[in-house]
């Protein structure tokens, strides 16, 4: 079985770990995220080739996120709710995909530390993919 340190070697340098206070909000959802301490490497092997549950909440790698915006809107159409943790950059495909999805997006006023300890170099949003308002 892989360790975490084994999964952040895996993943590389692309992925930051969520402040705890967010994931604490997010407690009971699933997250196909390999730093969620419920992960299984064998069992969710790829977090866009599986299953999404009714409440998902994701994290996605910043450098790449559209294909995990796409899996999100199919995993919406299906009637389920998907919070994604992005880099806040209204320029780019996959956040066009999101707006026209009819996302709602929450900023942060403050920029996070991605369990760092330090601010991260962006700002952040939380794009909000429910079939009811939510905000």
């Amino acid at each position: 079985m892989l360790t975490r340190a084994d999964m952040a070697r895996i993943v590389g340098s692309d992925n930051y770990r969520t402040d705890e206070w967010i994931l604490d909000l997010f407690q009971d959802w699933f997250d196909p995220c390999p730093f969620n301490p419920n992960f299984d490497p064998i069992k969710h092997v790829d977090g866009l080739k599986i299953e999404w549950e009714d409440r998902t909440f994701v994290n996605p790698p910043y450098s790449n996120p559209l294909p995990w915006v796409k899996k999100a809107i199919k995993e919406h159409d299906k009637g389920k709710t998907i919070v994604m943790l992005l880099k806040h950059d209204s320029s780019t495909r996959w956040y066009q995909l999101l707006h026209m999805q009819g996302s709602q997006f929450l900023m942060f006023n403050r920029r996070l530390k991605y369990q760092t300890g330090r601010s991260a170099n962006f700002p952040s949003v939380l794009a909000i993919l429910s079939k009811r308002d939510i905000l």
